[in-house]
């Protein structure tokens, strides 16, 4: 077999154990029976026809290595199906001819939500396909699980634990902006690993003057400082009853560089108090991969081969009850998976006398 291999979207910790593990188990059980090419920079080298073939020790001392030894590049799935400058053929026609040209039996991708709609594209076009799940901020659909999160938390609840001692020291407040657009699953997480005292999240819309409340409360309780973990996608009251075009320009109009800013001005008129805002950006997704992430993704390496082994094909393998399941790709592609505002997790927070900021 010839098996074609790329990493697209945003780069993440495990992505080379991921890799590792689709290999070393192909080779483990088939030897010589199969030939790996890696595809550079995602999708782009598929277009172009920019892939090269690998031997079992390019696999080697890459469990523990950050980013991906393959390359990575975006490309937006809204552009596959439309013909390029000064060519007939679309994004997808370049695709698909690679494939056919270098005789892949397989393509093995690893990505996120926008990856698996484009993944689902080439199997809707007869392409055979296997998926892995990676996105730090955990949001695929289909499961519990991406390779990336755990990682992802890891270091936003070290930044967080690390801006306690200087926010006691000088009795201020801070703001630390974690990653997650839509989802708000990174920061709830490193939110409540790391004591935060208000989680805001793009899925609960947030009021600054409850956030004041909470802040002012924990004055009064004798609290020198106050942290406040924001996802990057965080909504106000008033943005969230908007129409996506009203949003788009309000957001556009915004003199901040982003939320957890405007929200730092909001706040220092409310409550007279010095804020303070730390982003840690993209430290999130760089890195070598927790032990826990390094599970995972080897776990998904196997099971991914296997599933190319018995020929089943057009499904992400992904987990469930801590079991590796083939979930078809039709029912992933383009589909969210969000906090739900009323789930156990929630819940929870608010039980420990966290703030969700509304």
């Amino acid at each position: 077999m010839k098996i074609g291999m790329l990493t697209s979207g945003g780069d993440c910790q495990g992505l080379n154990a991921a890799l590792r593990g689709v290999a070393k188990t192909l080779y483990n059980e088939m030897g010589k029976g199969v030939t790996l090419y890696g595809i550079r920079d995602g999708y782009r080298g598929l277009i172009e026809g920019d892939y090269h073939e690998m031997k079992p020790d390019d696999f080697s001392d890459i469990l523990t290595l950050g980013g991906t030894i393959l390359g990575t590049s975006r490309q937006p799935f809204k552009q596959m199906q439309r013909p390029e400058e000064d060519s007939e053929q679309t994004k997808l026609d370049k695709m698909l001819k690679t494939v056919k040209k270098a005789g892949f039996d397989c393509l093995v991708i690893l990505g996120g939500n926008g990856t698996h709609k484009t993944a689902n594209l080439l199997r809707e076009n007869g392409v055979n396909v296997v998926t892995l799940p990676k996105t730090i901020d955990n949001d695929l659909w289909g499961t519990e699980l991406t390779f990336g999160f755990q990682s992802a938390v890891n270091i936003a609840s070290e930044v967080i634990d690390s801006i306690h001692s200087t926010a006691f020291s000088h009795s201020r407040v801070f703001i630390v902006e974690i990653m997650g657009h839509k989802a708000g699953w990174l920061t709830l997480h490193a939110g409540i690993a790391s004591g935060a005292d208000v989680i805001v999240i793009p899925e609960i819309p947030y009021s600054a003057k409850k956030i004041a409340q909470a802040i002012e409360k924990r004055a009064k309780d004798g609290k020198r400082f106050s942290i406040i973990a924001v996802a990057e996608g965080a909504v106000s009251r008033e943005e969230a009853a908007m129409s996506k075009k009203e949003f788009k320009a309000a957001r556009e109009a915004m003199p901040y560089p982003s939320v957890s800013y405007r929200l730092a001005a909001e706040l220092k008129e409310l409550t007279g108090q010095e804020i303070r805002v730390t982003i840690p950006g993209h430290f999130q997704r760089g890195g070598a991969p927790c032990a826990a992430d390094r599970v995972l993704s080897s776990r998904f390496g196997a099971a991914a081969a296997e599933l190319i082994r018995e020929g089943k094909f057009g499904n992400m393998v992904a987990l469930r009850d801590d079991k590796i399941v083939a979930v078809p790709l039709s029912e992933v592609a383009g589909k969210l998976k969000t906090v739900p505002p009323d789930c156990e997790i929630v819940a929870q927070a608010r039980a420990l006398g966290l703030s969700m900021g509304d």
